[in-house]
This record gives structure tokens, C-alpha cells and sequence, in this order.
């Protein structure tokens, strides 16, 4: 079967596809359409859950639970989600957007059937603003821990020191929100982060944090994905017109189209673990 070609990078939330795989998993049954404005949960980096809706076909409605990552492999192997034996984008593999469906399968959902594909667009668009957000966050923290560095730990997309590339462990995006985790460890320390001058200005860094945070949904930047191909594979990039000049980041999520659905973005810096930065981002959507 070909690889499932996606719409969602451009917003889109609804399409018309033919099936072309039906499967029985572990999780459930797997849908596979030949185009699809669904974003699938990456199972190899699963920050952004996967979209929610339905498939209609016919008079009949069939609820997605939850768009996920498969894959098929030259020898025929199917597989979805965690049980994907190989990187995204391995060679030997064909890779596809699977439709986790509840309930029971019509008898007409097989093979070349015609079906209408409706994403929760409530859903989705509290988790673009979760993801924006995680990204803006992410970089107004380098900013703000900046001076901390003594060695150069590389740059992030404004030309910051990376501390998000150098330290984040774990994300997980929800709808109007994030939290991520960042190991303080001794790699950390030993790549030239000063943590105990972090640790004694925490809460100065969290208020610069949200400052600049405020600074740029005031500006109401422009914010888009930019994709080199069509597959579900295929690289994609988030663009922002940052005050500070353009961010790009590599990035397979879905996104808001300008800061100006943002009312606020702050975020909360839990330490209680001095090992462990605990960075909780939360989004009021504008009116």
C-alpha cells in the first residue's frame, strides 16, 4: 500500500480518502486511509497526542479515538504505535497514519471504500495552542538561562544557548498546555550549566520567562508549518516572526496560525526535585 499522504500541517481538519488497509490490533482496529487531515501520535517522540473524530461513510458514523503512527514493512509485517520496530522514516518500511476506531466496524469499512474524515476541531485546536505554546516557552527559557552557561552548549533557533536541546528529558502537550522535564545532573554541569545559581534565582528566571512571553503574544507573530513532502514522514518545520528574528524547529505537530489566538502564555518552574526542572506551560486562547 502507498504511504498515507496528510493535510493537517495546513490546518486542514477535513478531507475525503479511500480506505486502503483494515486491521485488527492490539489496539484496537487500526483504519488506514490514503490521504487523511488526521495528526497521528509519534511513537517514537509521542509529545502531541493524536487526533480525535470520526470517519463517515455512508449514513454511518465511526468514531477515531485516536490517529496513531503504523507501519508496514517490505515483507508485509503490520504494525501500529509502540510496536513499530524501527525509527520513523526507516528505510524498508512504509509508513502510514492509522485511525484507532471505537465500536463496532460496518461491514462496508473495507478496501476501497470512500470515506468522509471529520478531526475534532475543538480538539486539535487546543492542542496546536498547547504545542506553540510548549515551543515558545521552550525558547523564552533559553533566554532567560542564558548567562548560566560557561561552556557553549550549541544554539538553539533564536542563536541561544540550548538549553532545551541540552537538558529536556520528557513533553507532553495538552490541549492550552504543556509540562516538560529537564535533567540537572551532572551531564548538565559538566557540559558548563551553572544549576546552583539557577536553583538560588529561580523565580527571577520564571518572571523573565513570562515577560518575554507576554512581549510576544503581544506581537502577535505569525506562526506556520513549513513541509517538504506530503507523506506522513515527509519533514516538517514550525516557523515563528519572532521580535527576536524567525524560530524554526524541526517539528512534526500542528500549530496556531499566529500568536494572536494566544490571550497569555505563562509558565511555572518546579524545583522541589533539584535534579529535575519541572516547566508547566499554560494558555488562555484569546476571545
Amino acid at each position: 500500500m502507498p504511504a498515507t499522504l496528510v493535510t493537517f500541517a495546513d490546518g486542514s481538519a477535513i478531507g475525503d480518502g479511500t480506505v486502503t488497509h483494515v486491521e485488527a490490533s492490539s489496539e484496537g482496529v487500526i483504519v488506514v486511509v490514503d490521504t487523511t487531515p488526521f495528526h497521528p501520535v509519534d511513537h517514537t517522540w509521542p509529545d502531541q497526542p493524536g487526533d480525535s473524530g470520526a470517519l463517515i461513510l455512508g449514513d454511518a458514523r465511526v468514531v477515531v479515538a485516536e490517529a496513531v503512527m503504523a507501519a508496514v514493512s517490505d515483507e508485509g509485517d503490520f504494525a501500529v504505535g509502540a510496536d513499530i520496530p524501527v525509527k520513523r522514516g526507516a528505510e524498508g518500511w512504509t509508513w502510514l497514519v492509522g485511525h484507532r476506531i471505537d465500536g463496532e466496524t460496518p461491514s462496508a469499512l473495507v478496501e476501497g471504500a470512500a470515506v468522509r474524515l471529520e478531526v475534532d476541531a475543538v480538539h486539535r485546536a487546543g492542542l496546536s495552542r498547547g504545542h506553540t505554546a510548549c515551543h515558545l516557552a521552550s525558547l523564552a527559557l533559553d533566554l532567560a538561562v542564558a548567562d548560566l552557561w560557561r561552556k557553549d552548549p550549541g544554539s538553539d533557533a533564536l542563536g541561544t544557548p540550548d538549553f532545551e536541546g541540552r537538558a529536556n528529558q520528557s513533553s507532553r502537550i495538552h490541549e492550552d498546555g504543556s509540562v516538560d522535564e529537564y535533567r540537572l545532573g551532572k551531564s548538565l554541569r559538566r557540559a558548563g550549566f551553572d544549576t546552583e545559581t539557577f536553583a538560588a534565582t529561580l523565580a527571577a528566571r520564571e518572571a523573565s520567562i513570562n515577560a518575554r512571553l507576554s512581549e510576544w503574544v503581544a506581537a502577535a507573530a505569525t506562526s506556520r508549518v513549513v513541509t517538504e513532502g506530503p507523506t506522513i514522514v515527509d519533514r516538517r518545520r514550525w516557523h515563528c516572526d519572532l521580535p527576536e528574528g524567525e524560530a524554526v524547529i524541526l517539528c512534526g505537530g500542528t500549530h496556531v496560525a499566529s500568536l494572536a489566538d494566544f490571550a497569555s502564555i505563562s509558565v511555572a518552574l518546579d524545583l522541589r526535585d533539584p535534579q529535575l526542572l519541572v516547566m508547566t506551560t499554560t494558555v488562555l486562547p484569546s476571545a
